[in-house]
């Protein structure tokens, strides 16, 4: 199986499988001196991990990350980082019903079609567990970035579940990190409880929506046409399990207002640098970052194994029903949270290297 590689210069490999012994990445052209540690990615790794609290799988896995090459006394040496997650919970009997039936809503029935093979215990290679890996190389990508440019940061937060959106009127910073939903919104958190509940002890699932804002991002990352910044935010978050759906800035919304309306307009800071009214552009113009936050927000379906029965077709093309047993997410956007994090820092540090190697950090002029 090919693509199974993202990047430019900072290049991800992931590799593994959801019940295979083990599943990690390969990391390749991470500059050398980043102070990096197992204890250090691992508490990104902690916000995706399984099992901990009840809106997401009770699968019990440690996600223990460990760093198997490309350091020395702890710091990076420009060689191949290699990172593995051992699997130590895997259930495979809990998918033996369904090795003959392709589940609706999953890859079964196109990996089928495709390549006349699947691994259907839990998906394989197609399951979110494959997030895992990315996650971990984020971590890489987080310490590379705070080595790089100290004053960046990346958060992740909820901004929908199903058909409930976030009040940008409560958004407090300070909340992302005090409820299980990773959202902003305290009193949208306690309403999400109380729907996901209900949805999952009824078997069912819902979708969400995640945004992902990049605060201190340098201007001039990104390149004109083929080599946009917002080109890779946008096939990095779309290659994430389950997201149908990616926004830069206002996004879709874009479409209902004015040129002046959405014109973020731009004067001279106290400091020497230009600021704008406003960000609709989500810290983006022409495939250039403008100094601004870089938001973007994705969207993923309801999580696909759910207990209620639904119709599908055999590998024989016979007529079946079907029931996903199993451990899974009532709301599969929860853990997306880190792995929108993760993909937004590798990106953003692949457009970091590949501006230093092409400007050297030149910048024109203003004032």
């Amino acid at each position: 199986m090919s693509l199974n590689t993202f990047g430019h210069l900072f290049r991800v490999t992931t590799w593994g499988e959801s019940h295979g012994p083990a599943l990690g990445c390969t990391i390749d052209g991470c500059p050398p001196g980043v102070e990096i540690s197992e204890a250090g990615i691992q508490t990104w790794l902690d916000k995706r991990k399984p099992g901990q609290n009840r809106y997401t799988t009770q699968r019990q896995e440690a996600d223990a990350v460990e760093i198997l090459s490309g350091t020395f006394e702890g710091r990076t040496t420009g060689t191949p980082i290699q990172l593995m997650i051992r699997n130590t919970d895997q259930r495979s009997k809990d998918y033996g019903d369904i090795a003959g039936k392709f589940r609706p809503g999953h890859a079964d029935i196109t990996y089928w079609q495709k390549y006349g093979i699947r691994d259907y215990r839990g998906g394989g290679r197609s399951s979110a567990r494959e997030t895992a890996a990315r996650v971990a190389a984020g971590g890489v990508a987080r310490a590379a970035l705070a080595h790089l440019v100290p004053d960046l940061t990346i958060t992740g937060y909820m901004v929908q579940m199903g058909p409930h959106a976030i009040d940008r009127a409560r958004f407090d910073w300070d909340q992302i990190g005090r409820n299980p939903f990773w959202t902003p919104d305290a009193q949208a958190a306690g309403d999400w409880a109380a729907y996901l509940d209900t949805l999952r002890k009824s078997g069912n699932s819902c979708g969400a929506v995640i945004e992902v804002t990049a605060k201190g991002t340098p201007p001039g990352l990104g390149a004109p046409v083929y080599g946009k910044l917002d080109t890779d935010l946008a096939a990095a978050m779309m290659s994430i399990n389950a997201v149908k759906g990616v926004e830069i800035g206002e996004g879709m919304a874009a479409a209902a207002l004015t040129g002046e309306a959405n014109a973020d307009e731009i004067f001279m800071g106290n400091d020497g640098r230009p600021v704008y009214s406003s960000n609709h552009a989500g810290g983006i113009l022409g495939g250039i970052s403008t100094g601004q936050d870089v938001v973007v927000r994705f969207a993923v379906k309801p999580t696909s194994s759910i207990l209620k029965p639904r119709a599908t077709i055999t590998k024989a093309g016979e007529p079946a029903e079907i029931i996903t047993k199993g451990r899974h997410d009532p709301c599969v956007g929860i853990r997306a949270v880190p792995v929108g994090e993760a993909m937004m820092a590798c990106v953003l540090l692949d457009h970091l290297l590949l501006d230093r190697a092409q400007t050297g950090g030149q910048r024109g002029a203003i004032g």
